[in-house]
């Protein structure tokens, strides 16, 4: 007998409940499904051992959070909702100096020992140095894995495996959830939740 969406549902929250309160986390602080579902979705990922897609995913929940929100205290005219955001406005040092401008939190999407993070947003080209959530997410969201590979063994029998994202993924779950908190309490500032 087939499934019906309901208990595909309810199968997904049964296998999915031992990290309920970290899921629970992102829907709380954020309450902003245009975002919250990419910290969803990576925590869930992690926790199942796809540490590329949730990586991935977590890397997409910062950048959208970010452009959503800079978006709607920017641009977005007072009751209409947002149809669409600017190709051009991707996860950059130049986007979190902007996010900062407007009062966000981003200090917050410092990684662990990463205590030139807002001097490394001031460089500019030649001598620009991404921060590391910026770095990260231009490598891993575009295929570029290689810091990641084992070379352990020598040149000729270096490999890749997810499992060599695991670090990465676990730092990327940690600054999210900090992320998250802070950006909800900013955003519960300016009235940009979904409910009261």
């Amino acid at each position: 007998m087939e499934k019906s969406h309901a208990d595909h549902v309810i199968e997904h929250f049964e296998k999915n409940a031992a990290w309920a309160k970290e899921r629970s986390h992102f829907f709380e602080s954020l309450c902003a499904a245009e975002f919250h579902w990419f910290f969803v979705q990576g925590v869930d990922a992690i926790r199942n051992e796809y540490y590329v897609p949730g990586a991935s995913s977590l890397l997409n929940g910062i950048e959208a959070s970010l452009r959503v929100t800079i978006a709607q205290v920017t641009g977005a005219e007072p009751g209409k909702p947002l149809d669409e955001l600017s190709p051009y406005r991707v996860l950059s040092n130049k986007l979190i100096v902007n996010a900062s401008d407007i009062g966000m939190p981003v200090s917050a999407l410092a990684f662990p020992g990463e205590s030139d993070f807002l001097k490394k947003l001031t460089t500019s080209k030649p001598d620009r140095l991404d921060v590391e959530i910026v770095r990260q997410r231009n490598n891993i969201c575009h295929g570029n894995i290689f810091e990641f590979i084992n070379r352990d063994l020598g040149p000729e029998n270096s490999f890749f495996t997810p499992e060599s994202l695991r670090p990465l993924a676990y730092t990327l779950l940690e600054v999210s959830r900090v992320w998250a908190g802070e950006l909800g309490k900013f955003r519960r500032s300016k009235s940009l939740l979904h409910y009261d």
